[in-house]
């Protein structure tokens, strides 16, 4: 009996190997026995910068009772970027009260005395002019671009013009100076 002559004598185990065979070749096949590999990089954090303005004093720089004509109070301000980003800084007036023609006569001079260390200069020599004009005028003086840590002295003088009329005798006006800075 030949091997042809067996395998038809016993179908159902001919069959029976043929699916065995089938399903193994199947397999092999499907599972395409491909390399793969894989890497990761663990542990990767995110903190974000700051920018904040300090200033000092944080009181009222001018307080001038009694002005006449001709007189001319100024005061100093550091300003310091305490920040860890750097920042595009200005200052501009806010919050005008009482007689506020009086905040249209006065001039008002803004002084950069340059960046400030305890060493520095005395604001006389060596300052840059940031806004020179009017009090309500003083609308977005562009001071510059300060990196974190850095402060600079400003020196800030109101001048009662000599040509100031009897309009203004015994007036009282007010008015905030606002710094603020734009990440750059």
């Amino acid at each position: 009996m030949t091997r042809l002559h067996r395998l038809a004598a016993h179908p159902r185990r001919t069959l029976g190997a043929l699916a065995v065979v089938l399903a193994a070749v199947g397999i092999t096949v499907g599972s395409g026995a491909n390399f793969t590999a894989s890497a990761a990089n663990p542990g990767n954090a995110f903190t974000t910068g700051t920018l904040v303005i300090a200033n000092s004093p944080s009181t009222a720089l001018l307080s001038v009772t009694g002005m006449k004509p001709g007189d001319s109070p100024s005061s100093t301000v550091d300003i310091t970027n305490t920040g860890s980003l750097a920042g595009d800084f200005v200052l501009k007036t806010a919050n005008p009260t009482g007689y506020t023609a009086l905040l249209s006569q006065l001039q008002l001079t803004v002084l950069d005395c340059g960046a400030w260390t305890t060493t520095a200069p005395d604001c006389v020599s060596g300052t840059t002019s940031k806004y020179s004009g009017t009090v309500t005028g003083l609308t977005n003086a562009v001071l510059g671009n300060y990196a974190g840590g850095i402060k600079h002295r400003y020196k800030i003088t109101a001048t009662l013009p000599t040509t100031t009329d009897d309009t203004y005798q015994g007036k009282t006006a007010g008015v905030d100076f606002a710094w603020s800075a734009t990440q750059s």
